[in-house]
């Protein structure tokens, strides 16, 4: 089984935050399909004619193409592709764009996951980040959403924003609580550099992100999931009764997967390719029948190191006999000796010969990454 992203490159406003790639000029959002679709045809023996179990509009804002855009592109892609008819089909949504008359027209294609953008209930963290909707608008598309059938409902959610207090950040967990959806993403704001935030920031206008104040909201966060029965299977990744994201577990556990549209990354197990992020070059070069795209074969160091960074973060930890197998008993005494301190420490468990990261680990996990990745080649 494997995966296909689809970027959509276009935002109505920039959300200061944000260092995707996007453009708030949509004139261009016609010719930008239509390169999309000659894309998908260019690619389609990438995944090797594995069959597609998960498709992904992410962005930017997908949940502004209409439902005839939508369609146009399902026809291409079941043109040159074998999609399960079971497939996880998630699109990335703005509460803002989700009107009553917009989830209908979503219900009426084959999108069977919504990924609604909420970041905060209070209106005052909604304009630090420059949201384009507002609190009562993120409330009513939730309950549009699944008064509307829509079922498979996530939504995301930012702490350690400068104006979140600890009790905002716990009606925020409340609130999602109460909508009865099964999966919550949760994210810690990032000052990203070149982005609106970090000037924001450089000029004292808005506080910088506090690390104690968010480590507070993260533990804070923790114990509510926990209280209320959600499973973090990923660090930023919360679910109940097992409603995994399908599409973002697949990053996690290295399935292939394909990426359409400008900066979309691709991998298939040996290399990985990412596109242009510019969308006039990216369309100027499809036009000519090319594909725009810098990869990189991977080398077994980097092929460790991502299954350390991407398993370590996850619920089902690092294999010991799996790390063995793929990449050799060097590379086996390399870890154990690496992960030692943080078992002693408590910041990871040994269970079975699966590594774990305990919760004060979850608070270091890039940490205790970086210190077990190999730098230099066996």
């Amino acid at each position: 089984m494997a995966g296909i992203y689809i970027h959509i490159p276009f935002c109505k406003q920039a959300c200061h935050y944000c260092d995707f790639h996007f453009s708030t000029l949509l004139q261009n959002k016609s010719s930008f399909l239509n390169a999309l679709k000659k894309e998908i045809t260019l690619r389609k023996k990438y995944l090797e004619n594995e069959m597609i179990s998960t498709i992904y509009f992410g962005g930017g804002t997908p949940s502004l193409l209409s439902k005839i855009e939508l369609m146009d592109i399902f026809d291409t892609l079941n043109q040159h592709f074998m999609i399960h008819p079971e497939a996880e089909i998630t699109l990335e949504a703005n509460p803002d764009d989700l009107t009553e008359l917009k989830i209908n027209e979503l219900k009426d294609t084959p999108i069977n996951r919504l990924s609604i953008g909420i970041q905060s209930f209070y209106d005052e963290d909604l304009k630090l980040m420059n949201r384009a909707h507002s609190s009562d608008e993120a409330l009513k598309a939730v309950k549009l959403a699944l008064s509307n059938g829509f079922e498979n409902i996530t939504i995301d959610l930012i702490y350690g924003i400068p104006t979140l207090t600890h009790h905002n950040w716990r009606n925020n967990l409340q609130i999602a609580f109460a909508l009865n959806i099964k999966h919550i993403s949760a994210y810690c704001l990032t000052v990203e550099p070149k982005t609106v935030l970090a000037q924001q920031v450089k000029i004292g206008s808005v506080k910088n992100v506090d690390e104690q104040h968010s480590s507070e909201q993260f533990e804070i966060m923790l114990d509510a999931m926990h209280s209320n029965d959600f499973v973090q299977y990923e660090i930023s990744n919360f679910c109940k009764d097992g409603a995994y994201s399908k599409h973002n577990s697949s990053y996690w556990l290295k399935e292939k997967y394909l990426g359409l549209g400008p900066s979309a990354h691709s991998f298939n197990g040996s290399s990985r390719q990412w596109n242009i992020s510019n969308n006039a070059l990216y369309i100027q070069s499809l036009d000519k029948g090319e594909l725009n795209f810098e990869k990189e074969e991977l080398t077994i160091n980097q092929c460790y190191n991502e299954y350390i960074l991407t398993s370590l973060r996850t619920i089902w930890g690092i294999d010991l006999d799996y790390l063995e197998r793929a990449f050799g008993s060097g590379y086996l005494s390399f870890f154990i000796e690496e992960v030692q301190p943080y078992i002693q420490s408590g910041h990871v468990l040994n269970e079975e010969k699966k590594i774990y990261l305990s919760d004060k680990g979850k608070l270091i996990a890039d940490k205790i990454s970086s210190d077990l990745f190999k730098t230099n080649e066996s």
